[in-house]
């Protein structure tokens, strides 16, 4: 794991120059459930180690901006959203995005996979979005999902 420190930047705390704790814990789903997805003490060194990752995912990607769709999930929230209960997502490890400055979700994903980052997941998902996580086992692991439930492995032809 990577050790850091937040920082201020244009008056809202960064986790990294490009990385927002806002940003992090921004929940959709939360805010219309009128509920808080604040992340526990002991979720936030994930949350950085994370974003310290999505640093090198963003340099790879030509610096392009990265869309992030869904970061951190508190427990209530991973349940709104139909997440699993070991979700990488409920401890912070886990990052959907997309970069559509860089091209498509396939191209993204091949450029990540072929880069040497070290990741847990990298999961094609629907071609709508990339899933990448960060767990403590780094394995690697390449998948692609077109149907729900149905992971098929390594990315689509």
């Amino acid at each position: 794991m990577v050790e850091g420190k937040m920082m201020v930047k244009s008056g809202e705390m960064h986790l990294t120059k490009n990385f927002s704790y806002a940003g992090a814990i921004r929940s959709e789903a939360a805010r219309k459930a009128g509920i808080s997805n604040e992340p526990h003490g002991d979720d936030v060194p994930a949350i950085l180690n994370t974003a310290y990752n999505m640093e090198r995912v963003r340099r790879l990607l030509g610096d392009s901006p990265i869309i992030i769709n869904s970061w951190y999930r508190d427990e209530r929230v991973n349940r709104l959203v139909g997440g699993v209960a070991n979700s990488a997502h409920r401890l912070g490890h886990a990052v959907d995005f997309t970069c559509p400055a860089f091209g498509s979700v396939t191209d993204v994903c091949r450029a990540i996979a072929d880069s040497g980052i070290e990741f847990e997941q990298l999961i094609w998902e629907y071609g709508r979005g990339v899933h990448i996580s960060f767990a403590p086992a780094m394995r690697g692991q390449v998948l692609h999902i077109k149907h729900a439930g149905q992971y098929l492995k390594g990315l689509p032809k």
